[in-house]
């Protein structure tokens, strides 16, 4: 990455008070490429499994004297570690705040497009920060021009336990149960919705994207927003980022199953009253409540059914067109896509042992045990290893990604496109089977296009290693303005329409169009779990 110089940079937010962030400039020049402000609170902090608080917004943020002083970053919810140990010094419970990176320039008239973008990390990891300067290339050198806003929000066990215990609790109060990191993004964005202007944006021209499980948010937010009245709707488009819907969640009911595991686990006993049990729960230290979750056998802590955030008949209501129909209504835009080798990433996640029966296990850790008996009846009928895989750790990854990615976001354009899209312009499916040599910093070469290594492409280097090559950036120019017009909020459409037809970035470096030759695999996956 280039080197970049950072100064104390003072912003009036008129009414919301004055903070003070970041210039970012190239060490070789003076010359602002953008504005950072980090760690900036949009929630009051929250006790342990409770719904988020959002700042009034008569809050300020300081005075022109005193500015609140916002460089830093936001705090990460504990969390374990991937491909490496997790570091505890550095959690935050607290961690309802949010990042912003501002163009420098005159903002247009109507104000900035706002990209409101979730990080990935399969719900059980991750967080928004990056180094000041890791988007100053975005915002200065190409036609993105937006303001760049990345939230925290709770994940694992601290963003998605359920249980009748928790559920019960806050019906009590009078408040939302369980799905606390969804609750944490919608907080978030309302709070960038009401506050945004004073950072000179545009409060009705919001993009919300995510990578990964990012992506998945980000559906879910959708879901969640176009079933708002208009006057409350905040999202006008969305970037789905390799993933796509998900499977039906679970139910408060199947979900206390892993509840009790967790509580066993900590030696907090079942028999307790749902009380007590409760007030155990928020008194065992962050430490040991991640280090027990990988030892569980339902390890993976997922979105429950909640019936408030998310709706009993939401798959439902994608395949009998009406979900297609309300997003129509609303003039509401989708990009969503793949890389081509998404599996390798996904196999390395909490990788299972060599046999069918492992893999099956370690499915159904994130997964209805329901759909993972349809899949694995589908893809490995014979409990033989399919010959499409080299291994069983290998048969993990392809699955896995076939549900998270390929499959569903498939089956998902298949049924948008009955009820009404038009594929190539409502719905932009893109397909990306390039790789930038700084992707090496987050994935080994031999892991080819995989998860992840496309978020150099989207950000234009991002902070990773030493960025994009002058070559490399001549290779993505088509790419990312495309992008850009895609946020700005313009009429983005492909050359050929279609369900099957998919904006690819080849293998060679070259823009085409590309036919999907895995649709009908696609549309079989998506029949047998979400049919």
């Amino acid at each position: 990455m280039a080197k970049f110089s950072t100064s104390p940079y003072q912003l009036n937010l008129g009414e919301l008070g004055c903070i003070e962030g970041l210039n970012v400039t190239k060490e070789s020049s003076s010359d602002t490429l953008c504005h950072y402000f980090g760690g900036i609170p949009y929630a009051y902090p929250v006790a342990r499994f409770r719904a988020p608080q959002p700042l009034p917004l008569s809050h300020r943020y300081g005075t022109k004297d005193k500015p609140a002083k916002f460089a830093g970053q936001v705090g990460i919810c504990p969390q374990p570690g991937f491909i490496g140990l997790p570091n505890p010094d550095i959690w935050n419970e607290d961690c309802h705040q949010l990042n912003i990176w501002l163009p420098s320039g005159d903002r247009p008239a109507e104000g900035w497009p706002v990209f409101f973008y979730l990080f990935g990390g399969w719900l059980q990891f991750g967080d928004p920060n990056m180094d000041p300067g890791a988007l100053a290339e975005l915002l200065s050198e190409t036609a993105f021009k937006a303001i760049v806003v990345m939230p925290g929000y709770r994940v694992n066990a601290f963003g998605f336990l359920a249980g009748k215990e928790l559920e019960d609790e806050a019906r009590a109060n009078g408040e939302t149960y369980s799905n606390f990191g969804f609750w944490d993004q919608r907080t978030a964005l309302e709070w960038v919705h009401d506050r945004i202007v004073s950072f000179g944006g545009n409060k009705d021209n919001i993009t919300v994207a995510g990578y990964s499980a990012g992506s998945y948010s980000t559906f879910q937010q959708l879901a969640y927003d176009v079933h708002l009245p208009q006057r409350l709707s905040i999202i006008k488009r969305v970037c789905m980022l390799s993933n796509g819907p998900g499977l039906k969640p679970r139910s408060t009911e199947s979900r206390q199953k892993q509840f009790d595991e967790l509580l066993s686990w900590i030696d907090i006993p079942l028999s307790l009253s749902p009380g007590e049990k409760l007030s155990r729960l928020r008194k065992v230290p962050a430490r040991q409540l991640v280090a027990v979750q990988s030892n569980m056998k339902l390890h993976e802590f997922r979105p429950v059914l909640d019936g408030s955030f998310i709706s009993e008949n939401l798959i439902d209501s994608i395949n009998d067109g009406s979900f297609a129909k309300q997003l129509k209504d609303r003039g509401i835009k989708i990009l969503n896509g793949e890389v081509r080798d998404e599996h390798y990433l996904y196999g390395a996640w909490r990788t299972p042992d060599w046999s069918y029966d492992a893999v099956y296990e370690r499915l159904v850790a994130d997964y209805p045990e329901s759909k993972v008996k349809k899949l694995m009846e589908l893809r490995v009928p014979d409990k033989k290893l399919p010959a499409f895989a080299e291994d069983w750790p290998d048969l993990f990854g392809r699955l896995y990604a076939d549900v998270q990615v390929h499959d569903l976001e498939r089956g998902f354009a298949n049924h948008l496109a009955k009820g009404g899209f038009t594929v190539g312009k409502d719905l932009l499916r893109y397909r990306i089977e390039w790789r930038a040599k700084c992707a090496d910093y987050i994935a080994p070469p031999e892991w080819k296009v995989t998860h992840s290594t496309d978020r150099a492409i989207w950000f234009w280097g991002g902070g990773m290693g030493q960025g994009l090559t002058a070559d490399e950036k001549e290779v993505l120019k088509d790419l990312n303005a495309v992008f850009a017009r895609f946020v700005n909020g313009e009429d983005v459409q492909w050359s050929e329409k279609g369900p099957k037809m998919m904006y690819r970035l080849n293998s060679a470096g070259q823009m085409d169009m590309w036919e999907d030759d895995r649709w009908e695999q696609g549309l079989e996956g998506w029949e047998a779990m979400n049919g």
